[in-house]
């Protein structure tokens, strides 16, 4: 692999142990991993070779690529339903399940890759995706192609739906799948794709959709599954108030205390959204180690609340930013979601319950926490060289330049000038050079309108 080096950086945020900022700075890179980093003075001191290729990024701000830790891709191609726009979670999922059961393999692959470069232009470079649902000819796999060909670091996450409407669950029959042919498949793609390796591009997690589409059967034996394998778990819980009146109905229980019956608490396991998580919910995730993918855009959208974040950070729970489903938030950018997460916690009152750094933490750090990373979300010495780059030139964040870091959460969010995932140029002067983007963008509409003229039932 070519080495890089980056140089001449106005900013550079590191979000290392010691959360330095560097002006002037520099990073060098080789196989992936970066391998200096300092002032543009010391690591230029300290090359070992000339590098094959240098970018200068005077007037520019870097900082770790962001994580992206919940995410529906398939979605893109279901955004603004007209019969979808205006209901809370339950009611917007049966407005969307009719379109959803004619989803085909090329559908989910042409929508990945739409959805990884909205996310790779907004800053991301590591994203988990929840893809729960496999009429037809869908499977996994069909996300994992896009990922190595946009070239994104990937947590590809095999959901499932099982318990349909005639048993008690929110989807149609037609949408569920039977849990042995769950649980095989799965095994399926945790022996043929999940790379357990420090720096792994692609790993697998283990994750039946929600307590209202899945058996607890179904939940016990994935976190058996996973857990033998050494790979995490992941499902959404405690949404919205319907999602925590069926917890208390169907199990007398409410969400937190029906994830440990099922065992899943941990530090291999988080849980998206957790808006209604209670004190004593927190607390129990804070003692395991039990991660929250917070998507604060998604949760004003769909009438869901305002998730605890503040008390979540401050009991320990690891917390790390989602954007959710692109037909429940409609747009998939992160840097996005750090503002609005931002936002969010100062509503009730307290200026100072969220600052732009911490909301930058939840996108890096914090999402590499709830991943179970300590390769990304930190730019250092023996990290992955993922790491992007904003041109400090621009309209929105003109004035702003006494605190680049803060100007990126409170300013207009702002796409990159360049975007590096493990070691290799992906966006170059705010294009993507990976994939032919307007090619992509048309089988994707394409695409959207066929799935629109589909009968719903």
């Amino acid at each position: 692999m070519p080495t890089l080096l980056a140089e001449n950086i106005h900013t550079l945020l590191t979000f290392d142990d010691q959360r330095r900022e560097i002006a002037d700075g520099a990073l060098f890179v080789r196989d992936g991993f970066i391998e200096l980093l300092g002032t543009t003075a010391e690591v230029r001191a300290a090359l070992p070779q000339p590098p094959d290729e240098r970018l200068n990024l005077r007037d520019h701000v870097v900082l770790p690529g962001l994580i992206n830790t919940h995410h529906h891709m398939f979605q893109s191609l279901t955004r603004v339903t007209p019969d979808g726009q205006d209901h809370e979670l339950f009611g917007w999922l049966r407005a969307h399940y009719g379109m959803w059961a004619h989803l085909r393999s090329e559908m989910i692959y042409t929508a990945t890759l739409t959805a990884m470069a909205e996310l790779i232009l907004s800053g991301c470079t590591t994203s988990s995706d929840h893809l729960y649902l496999y009429p037809n000819d869908c499977r996994l796999d069909d996300s994992i192609r896009a990922a190595g060909e946009i070239g994104m670091r990937f947590h590809a996450a095999r959901g499932s739906m099982s318990l349909g409407e005639s048993k008690g669950g929110l989807p149609p029959d037609r949408l569920v799948e039977a849990e042995d042919a769950i649980l095989r498949d799965t095994q399926r793609l945790i022996e043929t794709y999940h790379d357990a390796r420090r720096g792994a591009m692609l790993q697998i997690v283990v994750a039946p959709c929600s307590p209202f589409t899945v058996s607890q059967d179904l939940m016990r034996e994935s976190a058996r599954l996973a857990r033998a394998y050494g790979v995490r778990l992941h499902t959404h819980l405690a949404e919205n108030d319907n999602d925590v009146a069926y917890s208390l109905e169907q199990f007398a229980q409410t969400p937190a205390q029906y994830a440990e019956s099922v065992a899943w608490l941990g530090a291999d396991v988080w849980h998206a959204h957790c808006v209604k998580l209670d004190a004593h919910g927190i607390g129990l995730f804070a003692r395991t180690g039990t991660g929250v993918a917070h998507c604060p855009s998604s949760n004003m959208r769909l009438a869901s609340g305002i998730a605890p974040i503040r008390a979540m950070l401050a009991a320990g729970v690891p917390v790390g930013l989602g954007v959710d489903g692109s037909a429940s938030n409609d747009s998939g950018h992160l840097l996005a979601e750090a503002r609005m997460a931002l936002l969010l916690q100062r509503v009730g009152g307290d200026p100072r319950a969220l600052t732009a750094r911490q909301a930058l933490e939840l996108a890096t750090r914090g999402g590499a926490a709830v991943l179970g990373r300590d390769d990304i979300g930190a730019l250092a010495v023996g990290n992955a060289a993922d790491f992007i780059a904003v041109d400090l030139n621009q309209v929105a964040l003109a004035g702003a330049l006494s605190d680049p870091a803060a100007a990126l959460v409170f300013c207009a969010p702002q796409t990159v000038a360049y975007s590096v995932i493990n070691g290799r140029v992906v966006v170059r002067e705010g294009q993507i050079v990976t994939v032919d983007l307007p090619a992509v963008l048309r089988r994707h509409n394409a695409y959207a309108r066929q799935l629109a003229d589909m009968p719903r039932r």
